[in-house]
């Protein structure tokens, strides 16, 4: 990967993104900084020093020596830029404020570790216990699996293993830079011929949390510390099929849209809850808009964390047809 720019954060005027760019056109990481981890690289550059600006997950770290930037992250490729290069960049963008952009985020902005599951050994021991049964019916009649120990909290599997949903949030204000994870994972949602055909309501007025909270069957838990409204656009989908089908094509986008976005909440240590019932001509009012109101998140620190809740096995949950 290549050093590409500096750009804003999507919702505060703190912080930073450093985007990198590989060969493909559409291949692109971030690194997102807060405002902490901004100032401290920029104090580094200022001095023409070399150090270290540890990230907020306290295993990620920026490296600046005399001659290369180095970008040591968890579960990530080392990046590395021209330390004259980026000193420039930083300390030209510190100069001035920045409003937030709302701009593309490429694909691979949070680096979550992998598990893969060592199917060979599967197939050993069910050979062993019954020739005759096949892999898939060996896992639909399998007990739940216990969730790994050795997993990183934010590796995949274990954010959707121990997701919960909350109805009681803490009154802790949500970090910029996990918002800023969130938005980003709705914006690297697959969706129909890629045309992304919904939009985002970022909602940090009072007020109007508290109307979606009377339009929502007064449901409290509304009024989160972070609320975003999904709403289809069908619009933005410019494939040649009736509205109809491109009004299920958004409602699939938002949805998709609104489940990413869900999962990055789970990733940084948030809880959510996904609502589906409210009143979607009041929503459209409140909103000022004529968007579609798909679902709507509430996102937060949980007043206390609860353990996963046990699960259907497999074998009823999944038809085989073969």
């Amino acid at each position: 990967m290549k050093y590409k720019a500096i750009e804003p954060s999507y919702t505060t005027k703190d912080g930073c993104r450093i985007v990198w760019e590989g060969v493909d056109e559409d291949d692109t990481d971030v690194v997102i900084l807060n405002k902490n981890e901004l100032s401290n690289l920029v104090e580094l550059f200022k001095k023409n020093s070399v150090g270290e600006v540890e990230l907020e997950d306290q295993s990620s770290y920026i490296r600046v020596n005399s001659d290369v930037t180095q970008f040591n992250l968890s579960n990530h490729g080392l990046l590395e830029v021209d330390t004259n290069q980026i000193q420039e960049d930083v300390l030209e963008y510190a100069k001035v404020p920045h409003e937030p952009q709302y701009v593309y985020i490429g694909t691979k902005e949070f680096y979550p570790s992998i598990w893969i599951r060592d199917d060979d050994k599967v197939q050993r021991e069910i050979s062993i216990k019954d020739p005759k049964k096949s892999l898939i019916q060996a896992i639909l009649s399998s007990e739940p699996e216990k969730i790994r120990q050795d997993l990183s909290p934010t590796d995949l599997f274990r954010v959707f293993a121990t997701r919960r949903s909350t109805r009681k949030f803490d009154k802790t204000k949500v970090e910029d830079w996990k918002i800023d994870k969130i938005l980003s994972a709705a914006d690297v949602a697959p969706t129909a011929g890629n045309f992304q055909g919904f939009q985002v309501f970022l909602i940090k007025n009072k007020k109007t949390k508290e109307a979606l909270v009377e339009a929502a069957n007064k449901q409290p838990y509304v009024n989160a510390p972070v609320v975003l409204v999904f709403c289809t656009d069908p619009s933005r989908v410019k494939l040649k099929f009736p509205p109809e089908i491109l009004d299920k094509f958004s409602l699939q986008d938002a949805t998709i849209a609104a489940t990413f976005s869900l999962l990055a909440a789970s990733g940084v240590g948030l809880s959510t809850i996904w609502i589906g019932m409210f009143d979607e001509e009041k929503v459209k009012k409140i909103l000022g808009t004529d968007l579609r109101p798909s679902s709507i998140l509430c996102i937060g620190y949980p007043d206390k964390k609860k353990p996963p809740k046990s699960r259907r096995h497999l074998k009823e949950l999944i038809r085989v047809i073969e």
